[in-house]
């Protein structure tokens, strides 16, 4: 059985392409059912939309505060019932709501192993840093 993925993006979408590309292959017995991003201009959204997949901009801006963004974004999330909400390179830090809406079934992608190099270029971080052993989260 393949598990439905709700996938969270704010940019150029190549966590969401390896993910596209690991289901094709075989590799992964998922198929995507939407992408979601904070962003209107992320490109992600274009791959999204080049494979048929539906996709929605859920952004900060159009809410009052951040509880209710959380919110609206759990709403549309679980409008596709996912098994897994996957963080591709989603460039926010998740609040209550969102968490409490998916218990157990949040997949956060990072290049470093946190809570060693968070935000962006973490890869970039590790060898500024001079650490010896790096990974991913």
């Amino acid at each position: 059985m393949a598990l439905k993925l709700a996938v969270l993006i704010s940019g150029r979408g190549s966590n969401l392409a390896a993910i596209l590309s690991s289901i094709d292959r075989g590799h992964c017995a998922a198929r995507v059912a939407l992408v979601l991003s904070d962003r209107p201009d992320a490109q992600g959204l274009q791959l999204a939309a080049e494979r048929g997949i539906p996709s929605a901009v859920v952004r900060i801006a159009d809410h009052p505060d951040r509880a209710a963004w959380d919110r609206a974004l759990a709403e549309r999330a679980a409008e596709v019932e996912p098994d897994l909400v996957v963080l591709a390179g989603f460039m926010r830090l998740l609040g209550r709501e969102l968490v409490d809406a998916f218990p157990q079934r949040i997949l956060n992608i990072h290049p470093s192993l946190l809570p060693a190099f968070p935000g962006l270029g973490a890869q970039h971080q590790a060898w500024d840093h001079g650490v010896k052993v790096t990974g991913a989260t």
